[in-house]
């Protein structure tokens, strides 16, 4: 019973592997798994990172340190003031901050130059995201087309080959010649290369559209075919002017040049505070110990002589000297305690024209972003006016199209209908069957034209590219 369960859930398992992708899954599945994507996704968690930072920077600073040196030859120990030519024992602890009061906004500007910037990222990951989509739906539609074009290449090759059997049968019984033969296996030879190729474009097309994916295990991949309408869109019929104002809004790419322009006029605020006064405050407090460091138990009274006076005697005269130990860690520790409280103002004089070489490149920055942003709206401008051109054109080349393919498909008929009869020769029927590939062909090409450009325009409009 347990490996009846196993089997039925391992080919449901497979079973949805193998089912065809739709447009929308295909994209999905490359936005979470494409490389140069992820790479991005990684850029921007560093800005993100740097301006988390930036804003870290303005509150004070907080250090700690610790120091154990031995010291050895003759030196001045800095807690007993004395001389010392043994090897000695030195600690010390300090706790210091420090805190920027006035730095003419410099901080306050790097802060906001860098949340704009990461904000700049966010969009132009977006932006990215949405330039795979609209990749991998234009490699989605190649192989939709692809595949359609090798069934027909296969199609007309398989009409060879019943045209090929019919005029064997003719030969034998005499009614052509035996060259009508040739003329057929080669129109059929001319429809295997149509074929051949065909299947390597598809593979190819299909090899695309994996890549784009950065799909490697699924081996039974395959996509499902979606129902196209081809009736002209409300799209083709919309204003350019309306399209472009609805892309400004919705296009991640503006939104980014935006947020750029903003982190680069910070950028350039923070310079110029950079020419002013830079007012500090500073705090620290320490301790610390010394091996020579001793203090005072007790006292020692000795009897001493100073000398002898004749006819009197000796003189005597007591001294104390004190009894000195070594001063226990716990009391140097506390106290050894020193604080210290400080105002640093720094006035910028000359630094070798850095700080002014760093406000005219701020300037130029600044500059070069506005015209950047222009350009991008220009272009956006351009590629929609492109696309619905295209988008037209492609239209109307559909319908032409279809117009020689029902010539050419009754014109095919009835050429085979006359070969068959013997009417008509067989590089007259191979040149209608030949006129009846190219129309198949130009419409399909036309066709999924036609697709792309308007799944392009729905880009534009920010709407979603699944069908």
């Amino acid at each position: 019973m347990k490996k009846l369960l196993v089997t039925l859930l391992l080919t449901g398992f497979f079973a949805k592997a193998q089912a065809p992708w739709d447009l929308q899954q295909c994209i999905d599945y490359a936005l979470k798994h494409n490389i140069s994507l992820k790479q991005s996704g990684i850029s921007n968690e560093i800005s993100k990172n740097n301006s988390e930072q930036s804003k870290a920077a303005i509150l004070p600073s907080l250090n700690a340190g610790v120091s154990h040196v031995y010291n050895f030859g003759q030196t001045i120990d800095r807690f007993t003031n004395t001389f010392a030519n043994t090897q000695v024992l030195s600690q010390n602890f300090f706790l210091s901050s420090s805190v920027v009061l006035w730095s003419g906004l410099c901080q306050y500007n790097n802060m906001k130059a860098s949340e704009y910037n990461y904000m700049s990222g966010v969009e132009k990951l977006k932006q990215q995201e949405n330039d795979l989509s609209l990749n991998v739906a234009n490699a989605f539609i190649g192989v939709i087309f692809s595949e359609e074009l090798l069934k027909i290449s296969q199609n007309q090759y398989s009409v060879s080959v019943e045209q090929l059997e019919r005029t064997l049968k003719l030969v034998e019984a005499g009614s052509v010649a035996k060259s009508v033969e040739y003329d057929i296996r080669a129109q059929m030879a001319n429809d295997q290369v149509n074929a051949t190729t065909a299947d390597n474009n598809y593979k190819l097309s299909m090899l695309s559209l994996k890549q784009l994916m950065n799909l490697d295990t699924v081996t039974n991949f395959s996509v499902a075919r979606p129902e196209i309408s081809m009736q002209e869109s409300q799209l083709l019929e919309n204003n350019i002017d309306y399209v472009y104002e609805n892309s400004l809004k919705t296009q991640p790419s503006i939104k980014g040049g935006e947020y750029a322009i903003l982190s680069a006029e910070r950028s350039l605020a923070a310079s110029r505070g950079k020419v002013g006064p830079t007012l500090s405050f500073n705090a620290s407090m320490g301790t610390g110990s010394s091996g020579l460091a001793k203090h005072v138990t007790g006292y020692n009274s000795v009897v001493d002589t100073l000398g002898t006076v004749p006819n009197y005697g000796p003189i005597l005269y007591n001294r104390v000297d004190p009894i000195l130990s070594k001063t226990p860690f716990s009391d140097q520790f506390k106290n050894n305690v020193n604080k210290s409280l400080g105002f640093t103002l720094n006035i910028p004089i000359y630094n070798g024209l850095s700080t002014h070489t760093a406000v005219k490149n701020a300037k130029l920055n600044a500059y070069n972003a506005r015209l950047s942003q222009d350009l991008t709206k220009q272009n956006l401008y351009k590629n929609i006016s492109q696309a619905q051109a295209n988008a037209k054109a492609a239209l109307n080349k559909y319908h032409a199209t279809q117009m020689s393919v029902d010539a050419a498909g009754e014109s095919f008929k009835y050429a085979q209908q006359k070969f068959n009869a013997g009417v008509i020769s067989s590089f007259d029927f191979s040149t209608a069957k030949n006129r009846l590939y190219a129309a198949e062909s130009n419409l399909l090409q036309a066709k999924y034209d036609y697709v792309f450009k308007l799944k392009v325009l729905d880009y534009y409009q920010g709407k979603p590219l699944g069908f």
